[in-house]
């Protein structure tokens, strides 16, 4: 047992032990056993005892390159929770892998699954400025290899590979770089790739498992990174959607608050019975701009927060551009915005009632913006005010038929209804007894009623009413012919079309009035039968005529023809004016010598035209006979003439 002692102390010393121990922590290299253990040993036990310590050191060095590794993740995992630039953490997960793996290059690209290519993002130990963003197409290079397979994929001679689909603009991208050898793993969060993480060599090089399971670690850091970042960019998106939309909601709330409140205020305009001014009122004071509100006939009826005209809104004097606005809102009745100066409305809508115009709405420039809500009460005020009108017109229509009763009750003369008129008449704010003229307004029966109503605007205390098939116009005008042109002027402009205003004699007293009717009447039948259907004319200049043709028993036409047939016929075949001469010869009292004044012409040209009448007209023209049927033949023919201009001859 003492031998055996011995021989163990001999082999094995506890100083030699823990000299080999400390060789085999320490990173020296591999050391001679025999002289640790201070013994000698076979070549056999000397060989198993050195690979055991071999792979003792290999093993500690790899626990300690884990623990470095286990420490950059870790730290990596801190700097996740505190960084919010995501460029800045992946530039750091990019840098730590760099530094752990000891390649040359270490870069990260992301994948964009819309297009199926890669953008390079961040880059460590990269010379060349273009390498970062770096796009890779669809299929191509080594990252497409990793993106499609979902595993890393590694080559240690990349240039040489057939194996790896090559692309011109990576291939340079890597030879400018002078990478060799690459490495890339997949940055995978659940079932979608996010990119690809690579670590590079410019010399060739077989990467280990341990080198890629690393490689991978940081890749599935740098994948919660993006799957965090893109998650966190929704939630920031969606957050300042919501934010939006609660500001479009309260401002929509705000503005239907204001909408509603003033469309309350419309309706109690209509419910208390009052006009387009009343309208015009709310809608200014909501909108804090200038309104204006047009009839058919682009005349104002109502303006609202402008001291003067500020759309220069009198019917012709109205834009063109304004124009075009109004018609392109009547097929829908919505707001048009005015494409113009500063002087035009910002905005317009037309009133409208089914297919029928009546007016439009005009809202100028201001601070509030005409969203939605606002245009929306700029159409209902225009709605509201379509329904003002037709109410207005139905009442109108009304009060027009109840004028025209009252205007034929007053010419019919019926004195014992006098006191009874008196009253009708001052309930319309006309007093019966001031009635001294009368007009008869020859126009289409279509226009009357538009043509009465201008007629009542343009003459004070006036009545107007249809009687006959014409419009009887009563006024407390002393002159009956200033009162026909005052009509006729507005009438023509209402009809705009031709209108004959004929003023009967002055009514002495209110009974006198149907006779002055009568007698206008009887002249504009008389004018309108041949064909004079424009003017303003006084009766009392043509009674001759009445009293000859105004009865209608003759016809007046082949009376002229009868009398001065030939020398019309003779003009018309041959182009000459006897008629001229004929008229100037009447007109001069039978003189010769004042007819060639007249006529501007020698006197032995008028006693040859002279001599040709008479070769038409017979040999006995010049009787006092004759000569007065030829005299009141030219008159009338004249009356009929029409001048150059195309207007009819007669006292306009």
């Amino acid at each position: 047992m003492v031998a055996r002692e011995t021989e163990s102390d001999s082999r094995l010393t506890v100083p030699g032990v823990l000299t080999l121990l400390d060789a085999v922590v320490a990173e020296s290299d591999d050391p001679d056993v025999s002289a640790f253990l201070g013994a000698e040993l076979s070549a056999e036990e000397r060989a198993v005892l050195e690979g055991r310590v071999r792979d003792v050191r290999a093993s500690l060095a790899r626990w300690r390159r884990r623990g470095q590794e286990l420490s950059a993740l870790f730290s990596s995992a801190h700097e996740l929770a505190e960084l919010r630039d995501t460029d800045a953490l992946l530039d750091r997960l990019v840098e730590r892998a760099h530094d752990l793996l000891g390649t040359d290059v270490t870069y990260l690209s992301e994948f964009d699954e819309g297009r199926d290519e890669l953008l390079v993002r961040s880059t460590s130990g990269a010379i060349d400025p273009l390498f970062r963003g770096l796009r890779v197409p669809p299929g191509m290079g080594l990252a497409s290899r990793v993106v499609h397979t979902r595993s890393p994929q590694w080559t240690s001679t990349y240039l040489q590979n057939d194996e790896i689909p090559h692309e011109p603009g990576i291939d340079a991208a890597v030879r400018a770089e002078g990478l060799v050898s690459l490495l890339g793993v997949p940055m995978i969060a659940g079932d979608r790739v996010l990119g690809v993480l690579f670590a590079a060599n410019r010399s060739g090089h077989n990467f280990a498992p341990d080198e890629v399971a690393l490689l991978s670690a940081f890749a599935n850091h740098a994948a919660v990174v993006l799957q965090t970042t893109s998650l966190l960019e929704q939630a920031r998106l969606a957050a300042d959607e919501a934010d939006r939309a609660r500001a479009v909601l309260a401002e929509n709330v705000t503005a239907m608050e204001r909408a509603s409140a003033v469309h309350e205020d419309l309706t109690a305009v209509v419910l208390k019975g009052g006009s387009a001014e009343g309208l015009a009122d709310t809608l200014s004071e909501a909108l804090n701009r200038s309104v204006a509100i047009l009839d058919r006939d682009y005349l104002p009826v109502a303006q609202a927060g402008c001291e003067a005209d500020p759309f220069r809104t009198g019917g012709e004097d109205l834009s063109a551009r304004v124009r075009q606005a109004i018609e392109g809102s009547r097929p829908s009745g919505r707001c048009v915005f005015v494409d113009g100066a500063a002087a035009d409305p910002e905005v317009v809508v037309a009133v409208v009632a089914g297919d029928v115009f009546l007016g439009a709405v005009l809202v100028g420039h201001g601070e509030l913006d005409l969203g939605a809500v606002e245009q929306r009460t700029i159409e209902r005020t225009a709605q509201i005010a379509a329904l003002v009108a037709v109410q207005q017109d139905a009442v109108a229509e009304v009060e027009d038929r109840v004028r025209g009763e009252l205007v034929a009750d007053i010419l019919r003369g019926d004195a014992l209804q006098w006191r009874e008129l008196a009253r009708r008449a001052r309930a319309r704010d006309v007093r019966l007894d001031d009635l001294r003229s009368v007009v008869v307004v020859a126009v289409p029966a279509e226009s009357r009623r538009a043509v009465a109503v201008a007629v009542r605007r343009a003459c004070a205390g006036a009545l107007a009413g249809e009687r006959d098939g014409v419009l009887a116009v009563l006024s407390p005008g002393s002159d009956p012919h200033d009162v026909a042109r005052e009509v006729w002027t507005a009438a023509r402009r209402a009809a705009d079309a031709p209108v004959l205003a004929v003023a009967g004699p002055v009514a002495e007293s209110p009974t006198e009035l149907g006779d002055a009717f009568e007698t206008a009447r009887r002249c504009a039948h008389l004018l309108q039968n041949q064909d004079v259907p424009d003017g303003a004319v006084d009766a009392q200049a043509y009674e001759p005529y009445l009293a000859v043709f105004g009865s209608g028993s003759r016809d007046l036409s082949r009376f002229i023809d009868a009398v001065i047939g030939p020398v019309l016929r003779w003009d018309s075949e041959r182009g000459t004016d006897l008629f001229a001469t004929l008229s100037a010869f009447a007109d001069s009292h039978a003189s010769p010598t004042r007819t060639a004044r007249a006529l501007h012409v020698h006197i032995n040209t008028v006693t040859q035209r002279l001599d040709r009448i008479t070769a038409l007209l017979g040999d006995d023209w010049r009787e006092p006979e004759p000569l007065f049927r030829i005299s009141l033949a030219t008159r009338m023919h004249a009356l009929l003439a029409r001048d150059a201009a195309g207007r009819s001859v007669g006292v306009r």
